[in-house]
């Protein structure tokens, strides 16, 4: 169990000089973008700074959301929307949860059943080389085929309903002029499940991390037809999530941790330390695939298919590069502009204070100092704005309603005061 203690500030010199080390019980989920925090536990970069991570192998995001909350886990691995969720008081457990560091970027991918994607190239046409809108699209006429046909819609897995998961997923089937209340049905899997219930047929499609999409096409369950890059290149993934009064009572832990994650994540950049990195994953403990996967993942090689269709993805993963550690507010404001419009709130000034207030930039550039990579751009409050989305549309964090009011997918339900998961 891990030990919790009051404010460490004082104390923190004697405990490293005498060879103490303070225990943080941290929870993640088997994905390779959980890496930064693995290696920090795996090759000392926590030890160096006076921790020792207690990792914690669960199985969903639902069950470390509430073991955070709960307070069995002092920090965890988390999809970048939980705080956001959290601080907005969203779920059926928004127990309040901030971000000072995040996990990197890239990793996600969707994956369709190869039943229907050979019926989506039969309808279409489409090419192997098609592009993520194009496939969208062809789904899109496939969609109505089978409604003209009276066959039931398919049904799609994504991992949680505020992840970055459902609002890519959904991004995606919109920019095709799929609508995702009406047209398909989106279900929770939890993404180590997600290749067995695509193979077993339980689902027709899934967004999830990696390495789930690349086992599923390698079995020859399905086809990889979108990449994160493809929808919104500098999209955050996950981040480090803790409760607020644990990192105020616990700030030189919190500091001396986002150290250890920093110099962790500059090793996971480097290319040559790849081969062990896929080493460290492939563990039973950890993410439990084969190694040869995770290492082509890494180089952002994926086949796409059983058949050998590959591509090659520059930047699957940027694990410390681009600043993609800082926990940016307009990112957060993105992830409330996708909450507005799939209908789980709605816009408010206050709101959007609230869901900002999940990434703490003022605690990484604290513990990092000189050290922080901290975007050129940073204003505290926000940025001009996010090109890049598959679709063209342009992100202006100033304008988040105007912004929601120009995609012709949305949702037309008005918004609960809250929103019940598994």
């Amino acid at each position: 169990m891990a030990t919790t203690l009051g404010d460490d500030t004082a104390k923190t010199p004697a405990l490293v000089r005498e060879g103490a080390q303070k225990t943080i019980r941290a929870g993640f989920i088997p994905l390779m973008d959980a890496s930064i925090l693995i290696v920090a536990a795996e090759l000392g970069f926590a030890e160096k700074e006076g921790l020792r991570l207690d990792l914690v192998r669960d199985v969903s995001w639902a069950n470390v959301r509430d073991r955070l909350a709960f307070r069995q886990f002092d920090v965890a691995h988390m999809l970048s929307p939980m705080p956001v969720a959290s601080m907005l008081g969203l779920g059926s457990n928004p127990s309040p949860t901030i971000a000072p560091f995040s996990f990197g970027r890239g990793g996600n991918a969707i994956t369709l059943s190869a039943r229907i994607f050979l019926r989506m190239k039969s309808a279409t046409g489409l090419t192997d080389d098609a592009s993520a809108l194009a496939n969208a699209r062809a789904l899109a006429k496939l969609l109505a085929e089978m409604r003209a046909r009276g066959e039931p819609a398919p049904t799609l897995g994504m991992t949680y309903p505020f992840s970055s998961h459902n609002y890519e997923f959904r991004y995606w089937l919109a920019a095709g002029g799929i609508d995702p209340d009406r047209d398909v049905k989106l279900v929770v899997v939890p993404p180590p499940l997600t290749s067995d219930a695509l193979a077993a047929g339980e689902i027709d499609g899934f967004c999830v991390g990696a390495p789930w999409n690349m086992i599923a096409s390698e079995r020859g369950a399905g086809r990889i037809v979108a990449a994160k890059q493809d929808i919104w290149p500098l999209a955050p993934e996950k981040v480090l999530g803790m409760r607020p009064d644990w990192a105020e009572a616990n700030s030189d832990t919190v500091c001396r941790l986002i150290v250890a994650l920093d110099r962790a994540a500059r090793w996971c950049d480097e290319t040559s330390h790849h081969d062990e990195l896929a080493e460290i994953l492939a563990a039973p403990a950890y993410i439990a695939a084969p190694k040869g996967i995770i290492r082509r993942v890494l180089s952002g090689e994926f086949s796409l298919d059983a058949q050998g269709t590959t591509r090659v993805i520059p930047d699957y993963f940027l694990f410390h590069r681009g600043e993609a550690n800082y926990p940016r507010l307009d990112q957060a404001t993105w992830i409330y502009s996708q909450m507005i419009r799939w209908g789980q709130t709605s816009f408010a000034i206050e709101g959007l204070a609230r869901a900002q207030s999940a990434f703490r930039p003022d605690l990484y550039r604290m513990a990092l100092g000189a050290d922080a990579s901290v975007p050129t751009d940073e204003t505290e409050r926000s940025a001009p704005g996010y090109d890049g989305f598959m679709d063209g549309q342009r992100f202006d964090p100033e304008n988040v309603e105007a912004y929601v009011q120009r995609f012709a997918v949305r949702s037309s339900a008005a918004a609960p005061d809250g929103i019940a998961e598994a």
